[in-house]
């Protein structure tokens, strides 16, 4: 059994995924160590569906894709097979487990499904091996180069790097949703009456017979016509990094779907017959630790449009802040041409020498991660941080004194927009 790679990419959503596709297309050796059964993060996990703007409007109108590279191989694969819609944003994630599963394979990836990381060995901020734990025990991996792709940074954490959590001065973070969807919905009927639905859950929530505090009701469509996704539970002043207080907010979340169903099914006659069909397997989490890296990416860069000259990958999404303390989302949307670029040091903890970072846990403020936490940008991080371990094994050099310059020269040639 190989217990030794190149590189070690911990956690399988699209940043994790990403960077070990990345890396493994460089000719170097990679595990890819993921908690559940399948990749896809988010996607597969929490119901997060659909993809969230990823482009910005040209002169003409057209669309301009930010989210390139492996993402948009991602997206020709799932069409393909007919997996995503035409506005390439509401996807089937079952097939995206699959998709994601082929070019994990075919790029030469090893997979490593049901593993938890329950230690590491660190010192001098360099790591040296993980400890993982599986059906077969505990298993020690080690490597030269290490990928927290985990969301919660949950591997600099266990290595003792430093981190943030929330916004600034008191730690609370964005609300927690668990997203369900609800089949057998007379679509028809729905289209006529759903202006009606937010009026009356604010009614409702005015009398007290609504618990959950967001605002509105979010709904999207699917691929399936007679099913719907909510993404709409709210839950407020919970810590997703503490294992009791994350129980107690799946507990309420689920309870706050009940709430949603029969309010939605007693009211609404689209909703007569619908049935709640599925859960999320985890409630979503928006925002939690954040690294302290070699750059912080700040809300003053976003509403500037900053262009870094060490950009990793681009983002047009706009600020969305749920509010930590209940009711209202502060947004903030950027033109339709605008968009800012992620400089190279914010996924590097601070004279961090092996281990770089990809996804929502990256350095920045409360503000910027609000914009940067969507999945299509995660997986340009997550693009980026494999290719800078792949050019920093090849350099032999520490991730904290790596040029970005040559990252940024792969990456254009893959494709990535990082100016």
């Amino acid at each position: 059994m190989q217990t030794k790679y190149d590189i070690i990419a911990v956690g399988g959503g699209f940043a994790g995924t990403a960077a070990a596709i990345a890396s493994a297309r460089m000719g170097k050796s990679v595990l890819l160590i993921e908690k559940y059964n399948c990749l896809g993060g988010a996607a597969s996990f929490d119901l997060v569906n659909p993809f969230m703007k990823y482009w910005i409007y040209d002169k003409d109108g057209q669309r301009v894709y930010l989210s390139r590279g492996i993402f948009e191989q991602i997206l020709d694969r799932l069409d393909e097979l007919g997996a995503i819609d035409e506005k390439r944003v509401c996807f089937n994630e079952e097939y995206l487990k699959i998709v994601l599963n082929r070019m994990c394979i075919e790029a030469g990836v090893d997979l490593l499904f049901q593993s938890y990381v329950v230690g590491a060995e660190a010192a001098d901020r360099q790591v040296s091996s993980v400890s993982v734990s599986n059906v077969s025990g505990i298993t020690k991996y080690y490597a030269d180069y290490f990928i927290d792709a985990t969301g919660d940074a949950n591997l600099c954490h266990i290595c003792g790097f430093p981190y943030r959590l929330g916004r600034e001065p008191d730690n609370a973070t964005q609300p927690m949703t668990l997203s369900f969807r609800m089949s057998n919905v007379n679509r028809d009927l729905f289209e006529k009456t759903k202006d009606q639905i937010n009026p009356l859950y604010k009614q409702y929530q005015s009398q007290g017979k609504i618990k959950n505090p967001r605002e509105d009701v979010l709904i999207f469509y699917t691929m399936n016509r007679d099913t719907l996704h909510f993404n709409t539970t709210r839950i407020i002043k919970l810590d997703p990094t503490d294992a009791r207080q994350l129980t107690r907010a799946e507990i309420e979340a689920r309870e706050q779907v009940v709430e949603m169903v029969d309010f939605l099914k007693n009211n609404f006659e689209a909703f007569a017959d619908a049935i709640l069909c599925s859960t999320g397997m985890q409630i979503g989490v928006r925002e939690s630790r954040m690294i302290i890296g070699e750059k912080t990416l700040t809300e003053t860069d976003l509403l500037n449009c900053v262009r870094s000259p060490e950009g990793i990958a681009a983002c047009s999404y706009k600020i969305d802040i749920h509010s930590p303390d209940g009711s209202g989302t502060k947004i903030i949307k950027f033109a339709p041409d605008e968009y800012y670029t992620i400089p190279y040091g914010c996924l590097v903890p601070k004279n961090s020498k092996n281990l770089i970072c990809a996804g929502r846990c990256i350095s920045a403020t409360h503000e910027a991660q609000s914009s940067l936490r969507i999945m299509p940008t995660c997986c340009s991080m997550g693009e980026a941080a494999g290719v800078a371990a792949a050019v920093a094994l090849d350099k032999k050099s520490q991730f904290c004194t790596l040029d970005p310059g040559l990252v940024r020269d792969v990456l254009k040639q893959n494709g990535m927009v990082v100016d």
